[in-house]
């Protein structure tokens, strides 16, 4: 992979007054300019705005230059660009949610007028937005391709997927658009995407992020996390995420033990002082899947030996690496399905307005339509009961190691292959394909516990049309509140560059 600047070092050369945000910026816009056509990253800019907000930055950081209080008062992330995902509202930016859908009565996206709490913070942080990435529909898939624009592509292979959801933001990251994005993850959507582009991927702990603390849907999924192409500079993110304005005020159900600082964790453990002391970890590596029984779920041969390298790593670290036996509770992928399709079904349309959806979305719709409200009720008591006995077999191990993905990135159109997006009859092959594809990640979203993806080879794939090689990389899931160890022990396996 090519060497762009990574976000610590961004931030750094901002506050010595080595480059300004607006260079910066132009600089982003440029590499946007340069390939955005080629790869459907960016599905909107705001060019003006941007140039305008880093003037600004410059302007903030120029005052604070001579007065180290002043400059330690500076927000965190002050002139450094950045992007969201097409799910999340930005004041002044359209909303699509990747779904023609949500178009108003003149055929236009709506205009946010505000902005939403993941936006909010990192305005608050001192980012320059410079605009959307691409999505897909209902952020639902593991690949970002839907009805209203140009799919997002794999900057290392642009036949192939960067993955998804976030897979615009991780297609940004990994070719110079950005210096690090967050993502959202609701089962997979932060690591799948940076695992299929080389990057680092952390899911926090369930009620970590306070912009998304995974407790505001039915299956408490979702969290937004770093994607990144290092762990200090994803230990940077944390910090930010985790100071969202006014997160004081809610009284939260759950929550993850407090981190004083992530940035200080991984920039210890980097000089030898892992949080977790001398002693070796003990880390268990399973290539099991509650996906298995259900559908035909198999390693690649690139799978296999990016986790073999993860394994060889770890041991020359001196960690404790062994197999371990992991047997998943039954029915995981029925009860599963069930919770992932509900949202669809809530969402009031008009009458044929489900025409305009993508024939996955419309199978899913149909599914939780036809649902009762108690099969539901057990979906969700019986994914509790696999919560439970997941956390309490991984308890045995500082850690688990999987596969990051079970293949190397997809070919676009390659889930509803043979079919038009819109059409349904490809519907049950695209969600089996997914889940093929990503049988390591959802579960972990279930269970609610931390986990982070890691680059740890580049390889040609055995088989497909790739030019060259494509990374691939390892799954680590640590315990609850252990985000500080997981980034550390990234930091540590220091990911190779192609």
């Amino acid at each position: 992979m090519a060497h762009y600047p990574t976000l610590t070092e961004t931030v750094l050369a901002l506050r010595n007054g080595e480059v300004s945000s607006e260079d910066i910026v132009q600089s982003s816009l440029d590499r946007i300019d340069e390939l955005n056509d080629t790869l459907g990253t960016f599905i909107h800019v705001d060019r003006e705005g941007a140039l305008e907000r880093a003037r600004e930055s410059d302007e903030q950081l120029a005052a604070a230059a001579s007065d180290s209080s002043a400059q330690a008062e500076l927000p965190a992330l002050l002139g450094v660009p950045t992007a969201l995902k097409d799910g999340h509202e930005v004041a002044g930016m359209p909303t699509t949610f990747g779904t023609l859908i949500n178009r108003d009565e003149n055929d236009e996206f709506p205009v946010a007028t505000d902005s939403d709490p993941l936006a909010q913070t990192l305005e608050a942080a001192g980012t320059v937005m410079l605009g959307k990435t691409q999505v897909p529909e209902f952020l639902l898939n593991c690949y970002s391709e839907n009805r209203i624009f140009p799919p997002a592509r794999n900057p290392h292979s642009p036949e192939h997927s960067p993955g998804g959801s976030s897979g615009g933001q991780a297609a940004a990251v990994a070719s110079g658009m950005l210096p690090a994005a967050i993502g959202s993850d609701g089962g997979g959507s932060v690591r799948i995407p940076a695992a299929a582009c080389g990057l680092i991927g952390l899911k926090p702990n369930r009620g970590r992020v306070p912009s998304s603390d995974a407790l505001n849907n039915v299956g408490q999924l979702g969290v937004n996390g770093p994607i990144a192409r290092t762990a200090l500079d994803a230990a940077l993110l944390m910090d930010v995420l985790c100071h969202t304005p006014g997160h004081t005020a809610i009284d939260r159900p759950v929550q993850a033990v407090p981190e004083p600082s992530f940035t200080a964790a991984v920039s210890n453990a980097l000089t030898g002082d892992a949080p977790w002391g001398d002693r070796p970890l003990r880390i268990g590596v399973s290539t099991a899947s509650p996906f298995e029984g259900t559908y035909d779920i198999s390693v690649s041969p690139e799978a296999a030996l990016a986790l073999s390298e993860g394994v060889r790593q770890l041991q020359a670290l001196g960690h404790e690496v062994e197999e371990a036996q992991i047997k998943y509770v039954p029915g995981y992928a029925e009860n599963f399905f069930k919770l992932w399709t509900t949202a669809v079904g809530q969402i009031p349309l008009s009458k044929g307005q489900d025409l305009q959806l993508t024939g996955l979305a419309r199978h899913f719709r149909s599914a939780a339509l036809d649902r009762s409200a108690v099969d539901l009720a057990d979906a969700v008591s019986a994914i509790r009961v696999f919560e439970a006995d997941t956390i309490a077999q991984y308890a045995k191990y500082d850690m688990i190691l999987t596969p990051a993905l079970a293949m190397p990135p997809r070919r676009i159109g390659w889930y509803f292959d043979g079919y038009d997006m819109d059409d349904p009859r490809s519907a049950e092959r695209d969600y089996m394909r997914q889940c093929q594809y990503t049988p390591y990640t959802s579960f972990i979203n279930v269970v609610g516990l931390p986990a982070i993806t890691v680059p740890t080879v580049w390889t040609k794939p055995e088989s497909g049309d790739y030019p060259g090689k494509v990374p691939m990389g390892v799954q680590l899931v640590g315990a609850a509140s252990s985000e500080a160890w997981l980034l550390s022990l990234a930091a540590q396996l220091n990911p190779p560059a192609a």
